[in-house]
């Protein structure tokens, strides 16, 4: 889920925050609140750290399940058969470098 204002702003200040209905932030811990430029920068730096990781998201979807897996941990075949589905995922969802 792309990052919100909250999460811009519970990463400048930390402790205890919750926003209102009417979107008014109230920090609990006594923390001083950011400026709304410092808000949007760190909007827009967690915004690329996780456009920077769609591949891991991707990937994640079409991974073999645990089940599947619980089940290569006893057969020969299936473990082959994870090893390549994992494979085939990583080539689909290459890591940026």
């Amino acid at each position: 889920m792309n990052p919100t204002k909250i999460d811009a702003i519970y990463a400048l200040v930390g402790g205890a925050i919750t926003q209102k209905v009417d979107g008014e932030i109230v920090f609990h811990d006594g923390q001083t609140p950011p400026t709304e430029e410092a808000i949007q920068a760190k909007l827009s730096e967690l915004q690329a750290d996780y456009d920077s990781k769609k591949y891991q998201r991707d990937r994640k979807l079409e991974y073999p399940s645990i089940q599947e897996l619980v089940v290569a941990l006893y057969d020969e075949e299936d473990k082959q058969a994870i090893i390549e589905k994992r494979n085939a995922v990583k080539a689909k969802y290459p890591k940026p470098e």
